[in-house]
């Protein structure tokens, strides 16, 4: 499988679409806009430069793909009309892989940019946009060009799917029964890809440059631990019931694997030290329900939607991946089976994703 061609949200505005399935996500970037927003006023305050270039990866499409960019923005424009400067002319640049629902965003910008004057008022900007497609595990722009770079929910997929898995049978992803030679795998693929986002980040960023990178990951050092991988354990358990039936082939089961890792802060923390290239000004790790639409009250009904609730939103990330793999006649039945399975879990214990998020300077 070749993760960059296949890799991508669900796109348009469909019942099944990212746009309408991306609450977590959200909720996620509103939990660590403080982190992303100290970062952006401290290099505007450093340096106050005039043209101010801020890159989001992984921007995906939908309601998500501005809203950082949009707080980011008025925070600097906050700073800057408290300190009477002229306003920086704004460059944004959208990143994602080439299956992204480019078109979408594109369409969406005229009316974001228009809300976006009338809230600033007189004085600011301009602020231009562009969409570059490609993959982040590469060079993406000219190098020395970026002031801020964003990313959230991205970095954990990985660029391919990692070599030697041929022992992984019963599972999809890194879990318990999971011998250790998968485990490591799956880790030297995440060193590997890490490093080079690291490299390649530190030759577009200006020097005092900053990066602020949310990533789903893990508190336990156990890469296999139920806190990351049993979203995709429960997954598995519903194409398991499809061979048992007869409706998934054995073989075809076996060799899907999912290209994602959940790294602890301490993974994340040694792979930005031995890369070099930055120094960490914030480490932070949060959760958030995997029940996006969760108020706390545990009442039957309530995690009958959960579980479907959740089922649609991991369908919005990995039904591309499936169609690859398996084709589409599945589809319909895999994730009704797995909205049954994960809302029985989350009737029976707390379910919440976890969140590794750093903020990082690049090195003068």
């Amino acid at each position: 499988m070749e993760v960059a061609q296949v890799l991508h949200m669900n796109g348009g505005r469909g019942e099944t679409s990212y746009a309408q399935n991306s609450l977590v996500q959200r909720k996620v970037i509103s939990i660590t806009m403080r982190i992303a927003e100290e970062a952006i006023t401290n290099i505007y305050c450093n340096t106050f430069p005039t043209s101010l270039a801020i890159a989001d990866l992984g921007c995906s499409s939908g309601p998500n793909t501005l809203y950082a960019v949009s707080e980011l923005v008025k925070v600097v424009d906050e700073v800057r009309r408290k300190l009477g400067h002229q306003s920086p002319e704004y460059q944004v640049l959208l990143n994602d892989l080439p299956g992204n629902d480019f078109n979408a965003i594109f369409k969406s910008l005229a009316g974001f940019q228009e809300n976006l004057k009338k809230q600033m008022g007189d004085g600011f900007g301009p602020c231009f946009f562009a969409g570059v497609p490609g993959s982040f595990y590469c060079r993406l722009f000219r190098a020395k060009s970026l002031h801020f770079v964003h990313s959230s929910y991205s970095l954990m997929w990985l660029s391919r799917v990692p070599e030697g898995l041929e022992g992984n049978k019963g599972n999809i992803y890194m879990a318990s029964t999971s011998p250790p030679s998968v485990l490591k795998a799956y880790y030297m693929q995440f060193q590997t890809d890490f490093t080079l986002f690291l490299k390649c980040r530190s030759e577009e960023l200006v020097a005092g440059g900053r990066m602020v990178l949310t990533i789903l990951g893990r508190r336990s050092e156990d890469p296999s631990s139920k806190e990351c991988c049993y979203i995709w354990e429960l997954l598995a358990v519903a194409l398991n019931e499809m061979v048992l039936e007869g409706i998934i082939e054995e073989e075809k089961f076996d060799s899907f694997n999912i290209p994602q890792y959940t790294p602890s802060p301490f993974e994340v923390e040694s792979q930005v030290k031995k890369e070099g290239s930055f120094t960490i000004d914030r480490l932070e790790v949060s959760q958030v329900n995997w029940n996006a639409y969760d108020n706390e009250v545990y009442q039957s009904a309530a995690f009958e939607d959960g579980g479907y609730n959740v089922a649609k939103c991991m369908r919005a990330v990995a039904e591309p991946l499936l169609v690859s793999h398996f084709g589409e006649a599945i589809i319909d039945e895999v994730f009704s089976r797995y909205g049954e399975i994960v809302a029985s879990r989350m009737s029976k214990e707390k379910t919440e994703f976890v969140n590794v998020t750093v903020s990082v300077t690049r090195k003068g």
